[in-house]
């Protein structure tokens, strides 16, 4: 990275210049950690301290932005990996970024490189979440397809029979392509939640159903949820043992009420009334990075 190699280094911050080294070091890199499917996803939220940014000089901060920006190219240039960025409401935090990638190694070495991109004392972490992409275990199996389309008058082998099942697959394929290797869509409205399913009495304990039960019960919430096609987005990544909940939810649209509208929605929901305990709510807008550092850096 050239950029890398004309930056000034700063005295007071000489961490600065090992970023670019860090990055680029291959000679002894480890064997990639990549899961049997899926990706990682990294939610990352920073407060940014303005009175140490405002001490620096003027040059300086243009180096560190300068640094901040490409590190961003850099990231979203690597194979396979998505990065996204927001400016955040409220003051729970500044900066937000959704990394989403292969390799827990990548995922490791993004998370510390940008937490260092604008200087050591300048970014401070807020809140982050690790979670992977999944695929649900409620999905209809082939076999069942299968026996919903025999019960439905349709003779297996038929002409009609084969029309419909090849039409089941290609969705299937395409649901299964979406949830495990998403792409991200460039929405401006963002946010995100952790959420579990609850373990309460035998009445509220959702471990505690036997599958079926479970099945219905997804298969309602999902109906609610595909009545806001085409206004809100959604990606449902798991973390059980990962992070301090089960799930985390990351919900696009171009309009908050959308956003506030599906939630209120849910909460009526079974799921969600009887078993639902979420963590803080994170809004943001994705922006573009030069507007990201003006807004968040007063310029």
């Amino acid at each position: 990275m050239e950029w890398a190699r004309k930056t000034p280094q700063n005295p007071r911050f000489p961490i600065m210049s090992t970023i670019a080294h860090f990055s680029q070091s291959t000679a002894a890199s480890p064997a990639p950690l990549v899961p049997q499917e899926g990706w990682y996803v990294l939610h990352l939220f920073y407060h940014i301290d303005l009175g140490m940014w405002n001490q620096l000089a003027d040059e300086d901060q243009r180096e560190r932005k300068t640094r901040f920006a490409k590190l961003i190219q850099t990231i979203r240039a690597h194979p396979k990996t998505q990065l996204l960025t927001f400016s955040m409401m409220t003051p729970k935090a500044d900066i937000g970024i959704m990394v989403l990638t292969p390799d827990l190694h990548d995922a490791n070495r993004f998370e510390k490189q940008l937490a260092l991109a604008l200087g050591p004392d300048v970014l401070a972490p807020a809140y982050s979440y690790l979670s992977m992409t999944e695929w649900t275990e409620y999905s209809e199996k082939k076999e069942e397809a299968i026996e919903r389309l025999k019960k439905e008058g349709l003779e297996e082998g038929s002409e009609a029979f084969t029309k419909r099942l090849t039409e089941w697959q290609a969705h299937m394929d395409k649901y299964f392509q979406d949830r495990l290797y998403p792409n991200m869509p460039d929405w401006q409205i963002f946010c995100f939640y952790p959420m579990n399913k609850r373990r309460g009495t035998d009445d509220q304990n959702w471990y505690a159903l036997d599958f079926a039960t479970r099945r219905q019960l997804m298969s309602g919430h999902a109906k609610v949820g595909r009545t806001w096609a085409g206004k809100v987005r959604q990606l449902i990544t798991g973390s059980t043992g990962l992070d301090t909940h089960e799930w985390g939810v990351t919900l696009f649209a171009h309009d908050l009420f959308n956003i506030k509208g599906i939630i209120y929605e849910m909460r009526f929901d079974e799921v969600t009334h009887r078993f639902g305990e979420f963590g803080d709510f994170y809004i943001g807008i994705q922006v573009s990075v030069d507007e990201l550092l003006r807004r968040t850096l007063v310029d």
